[in-house]
């Protein structure tokens, strides 16, 4: 989906740099420092600039997201190895991701082909983007718990989902070697 959002949208959605490293250096699982890639991986905070240092909200400005039926994918997974019996593994992203981002880029490159646009910012969150907060305003709730439920009764597991978040728009410095850099 491609959507038009208003630059008032994102700013009630920005995060201080402050925020973004709180959030890269939380513990989670197997994590207890964080994510592994916080100040490795290029494109990865803490030395990425915040959007209203990259985008021109002075002009159209969208959100590109993917819906990705995540519990039917596990359900496959969980079916083609019986032996596998954790939910951990049935959703592990390893698995998912690589076809979930293959639909993402070609929602990115509809985006950029229908509205023109040079910079398409495929991690949003690093640039200080609170991505529930913007999905909530376009009225999806994200749900956080991993991994999900997988409750085979009624098919229920059909209604897990993960998305995929991309924003898109124009650069506020429109010199090329710019765009370059925030075309991730």
């Amino acid at each position: 989906m491609i959507i038009k959002i208003t630059p008032e949208i994102l700013k009630e959605n920005m995060l201080t740099k402050k925020e973004v490293t709180q959030l890269c250096t939380a513990s989670f699982y197997k994590h207890p420092k964080g994510c592994p890639n916080y100040n490795k991986k290029e494109g990865c905070p803490p030395n990425q600039p915040l959007i209203d240092e990259i985008l021109d909200f002075q002009r159209d400005l969208f959100a590109i997201y993917t819906e990705f039926n995540v519990g039917e994918f596990a359900e496959k997974i969980k079916s083609a190895h019986p032996d596998w019996k954790s939910p951990r593994q049935w959703y592990n992203p390893r698995y998912w991701q690589p076809k979930a981002r293959k639909f993402q880029r070609q929602e990115e490159k509809n985006a950029k082909e229908e509205y023109s646009l040079d910079v398409i910012l495929n991690s949003p969150e690093a640039n200080g983007l609170n991505v529930t907060g913007l999905m909530k305003e376009i009225g999806i709730a994200m749900k956080w718990n991993w991994p999900p439920e997988h409750n085979t009764e009624n098919k229920e597991y059909l209604k897990n989902s993960v998305y995929l978040i991309s924003l898109g728009g124009f650069a506020l410095d429109n010199n090329e070697r710019h765009n370059e850099k925030y075309e991730r």
